[in-house]
C-alpha cells in the first residue's frame, strides 16, 4: 500500500533517531511534467530540463518525445509543447517543489495571471514514487493527471504500465478513456 502523508507527518519515520540523520538521503523516483505556451516553447521545456538536471538536484533517467498540445481549460492562448520527464532525487516531494518554481521564475514565469492560462515555463511533480501527498500547496499525484492527455501520452513514452497511487490503473488505460476528440496532440516535429 502506498504511503500517505500530510504536511504534519511529511519525512517523519517512526523508529528513526536523530543520529541517523547524517546518513546520505535516499534516492526517489519522480515523474515531472514540463510544458511551454510562450516564446521559443521548446527551449523553455528543454532549459527547464536542464534546470533541473545541472543543478545537481536531479538525475534524468528518462525523457518522453515533446509534443504539442491543444490547451486544456482555458482555450483563447497559443498550443503547448508538453513533454515528460522521470528523475531520481533526494528531494522531498515540497523541496522538489519548491526547485521547480524556482526554475520556472528564472525561466521569467510571473506569478498571477489567467489560472491555466499562457505560460513560460510549467513544471510540476505529476508523481513521487507511490507516495499519496495533500497539502495546502501541493498534491501527489497530480489531482487532474488522469484527466491530461498532454501528461498521460508522454507518460505512456517512458511506462505505459506506471500504476497510478489512487486510481490503481495504469497510464496507457488512464490515457485510452479519455475522449479521442478532445486535447489533441500530436508530436513536436
Amino acid at each position: 500500500m502506498p504511503a500517505s502523508y500530510t504536511a504534519e507527518n511529511f519525512g517523519r519515520i517512526p523508529g528513526i533517531k536523530t543520529m541517523m540523520n547524517d546518513s546520505p538521503p535516499q534516492k526517489k523516483m519522480a515523474y515531472i511534467s514540463v510544458g511551454s505556451n510562450m516564446g521559443d516553447r521548446l527551449s523553455n521545456c528543454q532549459k527547464g530540463i536542464t534546470g533541473l538536471t545541472d543543478s545537481g538536484i536531479a538525475t534524468l533517467l528518462a525523457q518522453s518525445e515533446f509534443y504539442m498540445t491543444e490547451p486544456v481549460d482555458y482555450q483563447d492562448q497559443d498550443w503547448f509543447v508538453n513533454a515528460v520527464i522521470k528523475i531520481e532525487t533526494s528531494l522531498d516531494p515540497p523541496e522538489l517543489l519548491k526547485s521547480l518554481k524556482s526554475i520556472e521564475q528564472d525561466a521569467g514565469r510571473q506569478d498571477g495571471g489567467v489560472r491555466f492560462g499562457p505560460r513560460v515555463l510549467d513544471m510540476d511533480i505529476i508523481l513521487y514514487d507511490d507516495i499519496i501527498l495533500s497539502t495546502p500547496g501541493l498534491a501527489v499525484p497530480h489531482p487532474r493527471m488522469h484527466q491530461r492527455r498532454f501528461v498521460l501520452e508522454p507518460l505512456c513514452d517512458i511506462d505505459p504500465q506506471i500504476i497510478h497511487p489512487i486510481l490503481k490503473k495504469n497510464m496507457r488505460y488512464l490515457a485510452d478513456q479519455l475522449d479521442e476528440n478532445e486535447q489533441r496532440i500530436r508530436l513536436y516535429l
